[in-house]
């Protein structure tokens, strides 16, 4: 069952694209064209559509910005339509309109379902919607890697649930071993630490300081230290509040304010304005009164103690070599803080011995954890690599090359560090304790070799198409791309190539840049990418071909000349012969 197709892009001023629309169909598409450019611009704007780098060189020169649109048809409750309606997307009837931006000045914008969305929600749903597939990843498939993830992708849960627990043993496995390691390698730093925080945690015991002492002590001597000059003022603004009694005859600011007072008093009747006075000099009478009291036990409480000033400096001297030293010159409270935190650390360090005691055994059991999962792994691998081979060895007989063999070589690498797999150690990674290669009898006789060395590029292309229609019966994905993976492939190969795209186009959608003919007439749908120069500008154009055109596209592609009687007649005969195929 088809669960999402791509029906149209539309491309404005993108490369040599100014403004096209290209349609899809639901089964086989095929892109053909004179040159390479614009053909690659269609994969382009779809790259840009599933999330892919923007790049400011991509934009038509003279133009602001290049558009990429796209419509897919996705059913209700399909993956890709889940996540985009978490997203806040919102799906047309079932089509989900999605559309890139990528500005001249570089800057990059994506739409979903009328949603300004993150770049990166395009290349989720790239995961669910489409496989995209060209001459690179023809590359990516000679690493040991990816042929390590291609059939661990077709082994399915039997390899997925038990690689997914490996990978959280493994991370913890790493993370005990770095802190075990650490310990045991820097204990001479460690006991240095610890010794001198033990020395500074002793002085600040030593000292015991209490929270905002060093500002209250500042604040005595300050005061212990002008004791005199404090006292004489004081007394002198007592006898100037409330009169000396050396001097009866002085004339006191309480006895004048209190005359003043009398004065109002008798006539406040008379006027409720000066009654309001009276009343005002009423209170000052009485905060007069107070601050004389005020200041005459200020007077007597002031004692100017020299040994309890030098008590007070000798207890800030201590006070403040401990700020300096711990506290950052930030005062007691800090000098605290760091006492709180260094005793937690000594604490640390004075324990690893039991540490090491606990980490060497979660170690030991993680290890053995590790041993169990990894040889779940090479079980579930090897008898999903049987399987594997054989259903592409299947294929490639279908593609011209039937006596060619597939097979996997799962091997490991001995490590006496390693973990136990089949009753021996051996080195281990994060995914295993595997080595996968992928190996190519191409004919019979011929030794299993690694692809990368015993295939050619047109063989190399057929591996590949093979793998994908493998995975198109148990992990399908809505859409194949296939950018040119005919490359290399020809006469007899290039028409099997097309009859087994044109049978993964029945369960799926199928889009495939090519230059073989034999390939596109194989095609439901062929699009014609055309290149036009006024002298100035050069523009390229998608055309849906049928019936005649389509006829002279094939024999141009035939033998470069559309008017050949030899190439139309060649051209009718492929796209007959893929019809009566169909």
């Amino acid at each position: 069952m088809v669960w999402g197709v791509l029906e149209e892009m539309r491309i404005r001023s993108l490369g040599v694209i100014d403004d096209a629309v290209v349609e899809l169909s639901p089964g086989f598409t095929a892109v053909t064209g004179e040159t390479g450019a614009g053909k690659t611009m269609v994969v382009t704007s779809l790259g840009l559509l599933l999330g892919g780098r923007a790049d400011p060189a991509l934009v038509r020169i003279g133009a602001a910005s290049a558009v990429v649109e796209g419509r897919i048809s996705v059913p209700p409750g399909a993956p890709a339509a889940v996540r985009a309606e978490e997203a806040g997307a919102e799906l047309d009837e079932g089509v989900l309109l999605v559309s890139r931006t990528v500005s001249a000045e570089g800057r990059s914008r994506a739409h979903l379902g009328g949603r300004s969305v993150p770049v990166g929600l395009l290349a989720e749903l790239a995961d669910e919607l489409v496989a995209v597939h060209g001459q690179t990843d023809q590359q990516g498939l000679l690493k040991p890697a990816r042929q390590r993830g291609a059939l661990d992708r077709y082994a399915g849960e039997a390899v997925s649930v038990p690689l997914a627990a490996y990978g959280e043993a493994y991370r913890r496995l790493r993370a005990v071993t770095a802190e075990l390691d650490e310990i045991t390698t820097r204990a001479r730093e460690r006991a240095q630490e610890a010794d001198l925080l033990r020395f500074g945690l002793e002085e600040v015991e030593a000292v015991a300081p209490l929270p905002g002492e060093d500002a209250e002590l500042a604040a005595e001597a300050e005061r212990l230290g002008h004791a005199e000059a404090l006292a004489s003022a004081a007394a002198l603004a007592h006898a100037a509040l409330a009169g000396s009694p050396e001097d009866p005859e002085s004339v006191d600011a309480t006895t004048l304010v209190a005359g003043a007072g009398r004065a109002l008093e008798a006539v406040r009747s008379h006027d409720p304005a000066l009654a309001a006075l009276a009343d005002r000099m009423g209170e000052i009478s009485i905060l007069l009164a107070d601050v004389a009291t005020e200041l005459a036990g200020y007077a007597d409480d002031l004692d100017a103690d020299p040994l309890r000033l030098a008590a007070v400096e000798e207890r800030r001297a201590a006070l403040t070599q401990l700020i300096r030293k711990y506290g950052d010159g930030e005062g007691t409270a800090a000098v605290l803080a760091w006492a709180e935190e260094s005793a937690a650390r000594l604490g640390e360090l004075d324990n690893d011995d039991d540490r090491i005691e606990e980490l060497t055994v979660e170690r030991d059991r993680l290890r053995d954890e590790l041993s169990a999962l990894a040889q779940r792994l090479t079980d579930a691998r090897t008898e999903a690599a049987d399987r594997f081979a054989a259903a592409v060895t299947a294929e490639l007989a279908s593609l011209a090359m039937p006596h060619a063999r597939v097979s996997f070589s799962l091997a490991q690498t001995e490590d006496p560090e390693g973990v136990e797999v089949g009753g021996r150690r051996v080195a281990y990674g994060p995914s295993g304790a595997d080595e996968v290669e992928l190996l190519l009898a191409p004919h019979p006789g011929a030794p299993p070799r690694p692809i990368a060395k015993g295939a050619s590029g047109g063989e190399l292309s057929r591996v590949m198409l093979a793998v994908e229609v493998v995975f198109a019966g148990v992990d399908p994905v809505p859409t194949y791309l296939f950018d040119e993976v005919d490359a290399g492939v020809g006469g007899k190969a290039a028409v099997e190539i097309g009859r087994r795209l044109a049978k993964l186009a029945r369960t799926a959608q199928v889009v495939v840049v090519t230059h073989l003919p034999q390939v596109a007439a194989f095609a439901d749908r062929q699009l014609l990418v055309e290149k036009t120069n006024d002298g100035s500008v050069t523009r390229s154009g998608v055309t849906v071909l049928e019936g005649e055109e389509r006829v002279r596209e094939l024999s141009r592609m035939l033998a470069g000349q559309e008017d050949s009687e030899t190439a139309r007649a060649h051209a009718e005969e492929l796209l007959a012969a893929a019809r009566a195929d169909g």
